[in-house]
């Protein structure tokens, strides 16, 4: 019987599709630098994974206690809610696609505001592009995660840099060069382990995914938008924070929680919940950041790149587990399928 494994690790597929990202990225820091003086409030706007990469961001603006008003918005709420928009508003919309029916409509409601607007997506001629004032874009690209990251992160990392004196933006864009290798180091590492729980794991329809901060970015991309999204499973994401007051009472002795831990400072939220769950289950996948070299990546920024880092270990997991199911991670019942 031939044994069943995801694809090989596309070495080229990973490093070429983050290339326009990473020729954008200083790009990116310079607008942040260049914006500073003239924004009071960021408003972050977009759906499912990138607005996931945007709570890691909202996450390292808060934390370096920056004087920005910051909030993280989905776009269709944003619309409803009309939150304070003037001359020193920066709205921030990300969409891979630029199609995003939402986010564009997000965008072209701001198009009339007093507001400054930025998106960031895939080329020039997609619609989000053309309905913001500014643009960053990361190309045509599978790794449209992780470019999104990126170029937000360089720009936000501008603004910290000019109007909070972060020190770590130099840091931050060698890091983010090395980044790219560092994903298909971190595939590799994890690609026999990725096999052996999916095959453990392959019968299980339920899966819950616990991390804290901003790891909880990967919880949720993980497992919504793959395992939710692109395996039908019921993938359910939990923050470490929340943990003890209500969801605990799910766990027994036959449930299956996968937890990540980051470097941040909420890093003792995670491990609270681990030594928990150690306690009730021995159902448990435990991915730790620190398990990976991550070479050349600074000590400063490793914190603010792990999450991401994880993603890239844990999509080997998700491939070798759409083997073992033999459903594709592009097959859709509703999205882009249907009206809705």
């Amino acid at each position: 019987m031939t044994a069943v494994r995801a694809a090989p690790i596309d070495h080229a597929r990973i490093t070429d599709g983050l290339a326009e990202a990473l020729r954008v990225k200083n790009e990116a820091a310079r607008l942040g630098m260049a914006l500073a003086p003239t924004v009071d409030r960021v408003y972050l706007v977009a759906c499912g994974a990138p607005n996931r990469v945007m709570l890691a961001l909202e996450y390292w603006l808060d934390q370096t206690r920056t004087q920005l008003h910051v909030k993280r918005f989905f776009p269709a709420e944003f619309v409803t809610l009309e939150p304070r928009l003037d001359e020193r508003t920066l709205v921030i919309l990300a969409s891979k696609s630029g199609t995003t029916r939402e986010t564009v409509d997000a965008a072209r409601y701001l198009q009339d505001k007093p507001c400054q607007t930025l998106a960031v997506t895939s080329t020039a001629d997609a619609l989000l592009a053309r309905a913001a004032k500014r643009t960053l874009l990361i190309g045509d690209t599978e790794q449209a995660h992780t470019g999104i990251f990126i170029a937000l992160q360089a720009l936000v990392g501008g603004l910290m840099h000019a109007r909070d004196g972060w020190p770590h933006l130099d840091a931050l864009l060698r890091s983010l060069d090395a980044l790219p290798e560092v994903l298909v180091e971190a595939a590799r590492q994890n690609d026999a382990r990725a096999l052996e729980d999916a095959r453990t794991y392959q019968h299980d329809r339920t899966l819950y995914h616990l991390a804290s901060g901003p790891m909880f970015a990967t919880a949720y991309v993980f497992g919504v938008c793959m395992l939710m999204e692109m395996q039908w499973m019921h993938s359910i994401p939990v923050e470490a924070a929340e943990w003890f007051h209500g969801p605990f009472e799910i766990l027994d002795a036959s449930t299956p929680v996968m937890l990540l831990l980051g470097e941040d400072p909420s890093r003792p939220l995670a491990e609270r919940a681990l030594a928990f769950c150690k306690k009730y289950s021995s159902r448990l996948m435990i991915y730790d950041s620190l398990d990976y070299p991550m070479h050349g990546i600074d000590p400063v920024i490793r914190p603010i790149v792990a999450p991401f880092v994880l993603q890239a270990a844990l999509n080997r997991f998700a491939e070798h587990l759409s083997e073992l199911h033999g459903h594709h991670l592009d097959t859709r019942r509703y999205m882009w399928v249907t009206e809705y």
